[in-house]
């Protein structure tokens, strides 16, 4: 069981430059799946698109601790999927990260 003390969480705010919205959109859903399926760590990985300016994305990510998160980071998947190919695309990016209240 996860001690909700511990579950780290990350929420990622992305904006794409003009006319890369869905390769991003793409690549996030590859992202994705590649957490869900490799990251035992990873509790909750959702991306969004905002509704009003299809450029804008925001990521939530919840991990069991820090040390999950940390090897989400290093993982294979993250460092081709959005180190090596969508940070390219992007305009701003803004991440911040959380504890969980229990």
């Amino acid at each position: 069981m996860t001690n909700q003390a511990e579950i780290y969480c990350v929420a990622a705010e992305w904006l794409v430059q003009p006319g890369q919205a869905d390769t991003v959109r793409r690549l996030l859903a590859e992202a994705a799946a590649a957490v869900r399926q490799h990251e035992p760590g990873n509790l909750l990985y959702i991306a969004h698109q905002s509704a009003e300016e299809p450029e804008r994305f925001f990521i939530y990510e919840q991990y069991v601790d820090q040390d999950a998160q940390i090897a989400h980071r290093a993982a294979a998947h993250f460092q081709d999927l959005v180190l090596g190919r969508i940070v390219p695309l992007l305009a701003e990016r803004k991440t911040s990260f959380y504890r969980l209240l229990a």
